[in-house]
This record gives structure tokens, sequence and C-alpha cells, in this order.
């Protein structure tokens, strides 16, 4: 077996890491709500994202009338300290993706890791603009997570 390595536009790989001041299982519930009905773009606009948080439950966006994209399926979830999914993500063609998010306890904060590993013919567009993306949702969960625990007290 040849171990020739894949060319540049054929993977994607991004890791994320972001400490929050908040309990794991907020962060997890804040993650979980951020992928599914409380998804927006960086404008605020409303994603309709649908995640159905179980092993082998959908991860998509649901457009009404039976329209949307699939987006993936959760491969891995242990709450409040992993979910894995799989699947084309935001990418409409031949692509397959890996996305992990994995949380750990840390002198009483949540750091919340995330990795996202994909082959195919990846678009330079998404290659770009993948990063902004995870970067945003993890911004999106940090806040959403301070904001409950804020409230819990």
């Amino acid at each position: 077996m040849l171990d020739i390595p894949w060319p540049e536009q054929y993977l994607l790989h991004i890791e994320k890491k972001i400490d929050i001041n908040a309990a794991m299982a907020i962060v997890f519930a804040a993650l979980l709500e951020q992928l599914g009905p409380a998804a927006d773009r960086p404008d605020g606009t409303p994603m309709p994202m649908i995640l159905e948080p179980w092993p082998g439950g959908r991860w998509y966006r649901d457009l009404g009338n039976n329209a949307g994209h699939f987006w993936g399926q959760v491969q891995v979830i242990k709450p409040p300290t992993l979910l894995e999914i799989t699947g084309p993500m935001f990418m409409s063609y031949p692509v397959i993706s890996h996305v992990q998010y994995r949380l750990t306890e840390l002198s009483g904060q949540t750091r919340l890791a995330l990795l996202h590993r994909a082959i195919g013919d990846i678009a330079p567009e998404h290659r770009k603009g993948a990063n902004g993306g995870w970067e945003y949702i993890s911004s999106r969960v940090k806040g959403r997570a301070l904001e409950s625990a804020a409230k819990r007290g």
C-alpha cells in the first residue's frame, strides 16, 4: 500500500478550543440549543436547524414544505461530554465530514473543544468560511451558556 498524502484541496481540518465559565451540563445544553432551535447566522437571521440528540439522529436545515438540507447524523452522543456528527455538513457535493465537540471540566470551567475533519473535493469558499462559521457557533454557545449560568445564580 502506498503512503501518498492527499492534496490540500481535498482536506479540511479545523480545531478550536474555548473555555467557558459554566458547568459542563449547562454548556452541553447550550451547544444542543445553538446547533438546533437557536441556530442563527452572524447577521442575526435565524437558520432553521433541527438536531435530533440521540444516536442516529439527524442534523438538518428545515426549510419547510419537505425542503431542506441534510448536514449530518449523530454518530456519538454522551451528555454532557461528547457529541459527534458525521455527514456532508454545509457542502452539497461528494464530501464526508466528522465533527466532534468534546467537553472537559477545568477548575470550575468547561473547555469546549471542536474538531472538524473532512475529505472530498472541498470548494474554496467552504474551506474559507468553515473556520469563521465554527468560531461563530462556539462564541454563541459560550454566550448562551454564560447567560444560563447567570440565571441559575
